[in-house]
């Protein structure tokens, strides 16, 4: 739909995140007749309103309407919104076209996108490539990462570069478009968004969609490493990345999963012409992102790390082994998304100082940990995060870490992970206590 003017758009779900406040603001722009809808009240999105209230747009909050969705011309969806959602099957049936913010963006993107996914690291790796490519390009960053890029498709012509981080639920809509970018990345694949996919398989389709359609003249980045990736099927150019037999970068933020993350931006960023010097150079100004083994708090020789994004078991593990062993006493636990803790138990049994369990896995955990037999690790049950930073305080000595990294969600304590990791970092700093 290129003319959007006296279109009836709803714009389903407008959240907390910036997507759709900014695809709101941008079909408005375009001449459209504009319906928000949001099943929370508009109380609990009074950030998101704020943002909007210069628009003139149609409001409807606390609620969905089955009949707002079939008589509208086009439906702008939030990607968290379920693919089984009543309310898109019934525009679906009325033969509405659905769309997504990051769909409406790359539709009219004149410039060379690349992609970037993967269970774990996409933020990172994202960012790492952007700062890669300012070496020689303009390059514009956004997607799941730094918000929609919407409002700059007047300032993006096709000498630019677009580096966009790609969610699995972004992913899943695009498929409907047939389209991958000219380099697709996939920094590493694991199970996530069951619930949302309905199996691993679901959820690892929609990950291989970022190289699904891509034609012979475009790259696929992937991680040799990564087992699923080798399962992908591509008409691209695929280039490994890894660390093995690779030169490795002088990094400023810890952990061994950061230098793979570097090595699969640069692998990207090469594609385009950038050399092992000019990464280096850009990666020594790269000081990390929030939430991401971020050193928040330094007290008594004892440093505490938000590593809040770790929200699957695997990156919990990653956390971990980027510190010395028997220094981290890590904060584990939160909303079960029925992911296995095997691994991550036999992790901090060989590793951590001690464990401190929260949240609704917390028992799950701390019962694993316990019948293990293990005594080098202390297990402590702390029911919730205040609880565990006090205990984590008491016990660490000078050198150690305390490591907010739980291979858990947060839904179940916390509204979303960047919550929980501010939360933490104001116990750490006694701001909150």
């Amino acid at each position: 739909m290129d003319d959007l003017r006296n279109k009836r758009v709803v714009v389903a779900g407008l959240g907390k995140f910036g997507g759709n406040i900014a695809a709101a603001r941008w079909l408005a722009e375009q001449g459209a007749r504009v319906l928000v809808t949001d099943q929370a009240p508009a109380e609990k999105l009074a950030d998101s309103v704020k943002h909007l209230e210069d628009v003139p747009l149609e409001w409807r909050m606390g609620e969905h309407r089955e009949a707002d969705f079939a008589t509208a011309d086009l439906i702008v969806a939030s990607p968290a919104i379920p693919p089984g959602n009543a309310y898109l099957a019934a525009a679906t049936a009325a033969g509405v076209p659905i769309t997504t913010e990051i769909s409406l963006f790359i539709e009219r993107c004149p410039a060379t996108i690349i992609g970037v996914t993967g269970t774990k690291g996409k933020s990172t790796t994202t960012a790492m490539l952007g700062t890669m490519l300012r070496a020689r390009f303009a390059t514009f960053v956004g997607g799941n990462i730094g918000g929609s890029l919407l409002a700059e498709l007047g300032r993006i012509g096709k000498k630019e570069i677009v580096v966009l981080e790609l969610s699995s639920f972004m992913l899943h809509y695009l498929s409907k478009l047939q389209w991958s970018p000219h380099i697709g990345v996939i920094t590493m694949l694991s199970a996530d968004h069951l619930d949302w996919h309905g199996s691993q398989q679901a959820y690892l389709e929609a990950k291989g969609m970022v190289v699904a359609f891509q034609r012979p003249d475009d790259v696929a980045v992937l991680n040799e490493n990564c087992n699923a990736s080798r399962q992908l099927k591509t008409a691209g150019r695929v280039v490994w990345f890894g660390v093995s037999g690779r030169q490795r970068f002088e990094l400023g933020i810890p952990g061994e999963h950061n230098q793979i993350n570097a090595q699969a931006a640069f692998a990207a960023a090469n594609v385009l012409g950038i050399t092992w010097d000019e990464a280096q150079a850009a990666l020594r100004t790269f000081s990390g992102l929030a939430h991401r083994l971020a050193l928040v708090h330094e007290e008594n020789g004892v440093k505490y790390y938000d590593d809040s994004i770790a929200t699957i078991p695997e990156a919990a593990i990653a956390a971990l082994y980027a510190f010395p062993i028997r220094k981290v006493l890590q904060i584990v636990g939160g909303y079960d998304k029925g992911l296995p803790f095997t691994a991550m138990c036999v992790a901090l049994i060989e590793r951590a100082k001690a464990v401190l369990c929260i949240g609704k896995t917390g028992d799950v955990i701390a019962k694993m940990l316990e019948d293990s037999g293990e005594r080098a690790t202390e297990v402590f049950r702390c029911g919730d995060l205040k609880t565990a930073v006090g205990m984590a305080r008491r016990e660490a000595k000078p050198g150690d870490v305390v490591l907010l990294s739980t291979g858990c969600a947060s839904y179940d304590q916390f509204s979303n992970f960047e919550e929980r990791g501010h939360q933490f970092a104001r116990f750490a700093r006694r701001e909150d206590v």
